[in-house]
């Protein structure tokens, strides 16, 4: 099992939809930790660890968001894992 740590930033109308809160509940159902918020710019930033595969899913799931969100794009940069225990929304 390879763990691996993924940081975003999704663009687009991202705040004011949910998608934090949605975010959070994706991560629980398949099992990944780290954090997301808000930025002052209109952004969010995510950081997501876990079993590769689970953490590719829920960035599959950021470039969608939820049903009032309209992502334009997901930046997503790859970090060394640093132990993020549960999942949770900061800010």
């Amino acid at each position: 099992m390879e763990v691996v740590r993924a940081h975003l930033i999704i663009h687009g109308r991202v705040q004011g939809v949910g998608f934090r809160w949605s975010m959070q509940r994706e991560a629980r159902k398949l099992g990944v930790n780290g954090w997301v918020r808000n930025l002052p710019n209109g952004k969010v930033e995510a950081v997501i660890e876990g079993e590769r595969e689970r953490v590719e899913a829920l960035i599959g799931w950021a470039y969608q968001g939820p049903l009032l969100a309209r992502v334009t794009k997901v930046e997503v940069r790859w970090e060394e894992p640093k132990g993020e225990k549960g999942f949770r929304v900061v800010g």
